[in-house]
């Protein structure tokens, strides 16, 4: 099949990251023509300047719309794409030379309707960044659910760099307007289409990242909030290790409080556990700093998740609301 790209960005109130996107698309080692749709998510920032300066060396089309969040957007700019490939993006991320010529080697090899590809952090990025990073990357704190070659059972790609052809987008209708949680509600809806989704491994990007620890905690825990609502949507989606961010601060908790007692059997457990997560960080990064800023993410990622996994399963089991009615600030209002 011949493919043409159209690569769709939404973008809020960040024009100096449609730079730095432009920029490597603008050094992609692809012989094809492609396109890039810039979709402004009601910004008061505007990045419109930015976009006209690459305008020279790249086929760009450049949106305004009002703010309707992420999924809305990446939707309004496929509808409005030439391609019959997307390829989604988020604005804070920036491509290695050999990105597009990856997925179009993966296409030609094995042609699959949906993909998704692995983040990486670049040597650049801050050592916050980096911690943040693998935390979000590593088998030993998310199973590698979000790129890693280990990853268990159908990959579920994630739309900071995931693709999806016009025929499958046209069939399921894009993205909905839960927010986060908007990755895995298409992946699933794209499987009950009968497509396939798949990873390529080689067609990384880097992913920035640009938040602070608060921010990271905000954003943790609305992945927990969400899942519960995904599991109700999607029965056959729901999983046990879902649970394991909940049960494992409230291990911790009692491990703790049995130390205190002198059993130190279930604390000692825990130290194992960090050791190893502070010795795979050490040894993937190489950096003793970010192997110790890696630990206390992996703290603030189980405890923000586990807390808002926990609250939304029992507010959604023990409540007759409609899950918009109980966490409006997940949802993004009908355009």
């Amino acid at each position: 099949m011949d493919v043409f790209f159209s690569i769709v960005v939404p973008v809020y109130n960040r024009p100096e990251e449609v730079r730095e996107l432009l920029q490597s698309l603008a050094q992609q080692d692809f012989e094809k023509d492609f396109e890039v749709v810039i979709v402004e998510d009601g910004s008061s920032e505007s990045s419109e300047d930015i976009v006209e300066t690459f305008k020279g060396g790249l086929q760009i089309s450049y949106y305004f719309k009002e703010n309707s969040g992420p999924g809305d957007s990446r939707n309004f700019g496929m509808q409005n794409a030439k391609g019959n490939y997307f390829i989604i993006l988020d604005s804070d991320c920036i491509l290695p030379k050999q990105y597009l010529s990856e997925v179009d080697k993966e296409l030609k090899a094995n042609y699959v309707h949906c993909f998704g590809g692995p983040d990486a952090a670049d040597a650049s990025f801050t050592l916050v960044q980096k911690a943040i990073n693998y935390v979000m990357t590593s088998f030993f704190t998310t199973g590698g659910i979000r790129g890693g070659k280990k990853s268990v059972g159908k990959f579920q790609p994630r739309s900071f760099n995931m693709g999806i052809s016009k025929e499958a987008f046209q069939k399921v209708g894009g993205y909905g307007r839960i927010h986060p949680g908007e990755d895995p509600d298409l992946t699933f809806r794209i499987w009950k289409a009968g497509f396939e989704t798949r990873l390529f491994a080689k067609a990384y990007v880097y992913h920035k990242r640009r938040i602070d620890w608060n921010k990271f905690y905000i954003q943790v825990n609305k992945f927990g909030m969400v899942r519960p609502i995904l599991n109700k949507w999607h029965p056959g989606t729901a999983r046990l290790t879902y649970w394991f961010p909940t049960l494992f601060m409230i291990g911790l908790v009692v491990a703790l409080m049995m130390s205190i007692f002198g059993f130190v059997i279930p604390i000692v457990l825990y130290g194992i556990y960090f050791l190893v997560l502070f010795l795979d960080a050490l040894l993937r990064e190489g950096n003793i700093k970010v192997a110790l800023w890696a630990l206390y993410a992996t703290i603030i990622q189980f405890m923000g998740y586990g807390i808002g996994f926990f609250k939304s399963t029992m507010l959604l089991n023990f409540s007759n609301k409609d899950p918009e009615e109980l966490f409006p600030k997940l949802f993004f209002k009908k355009r």
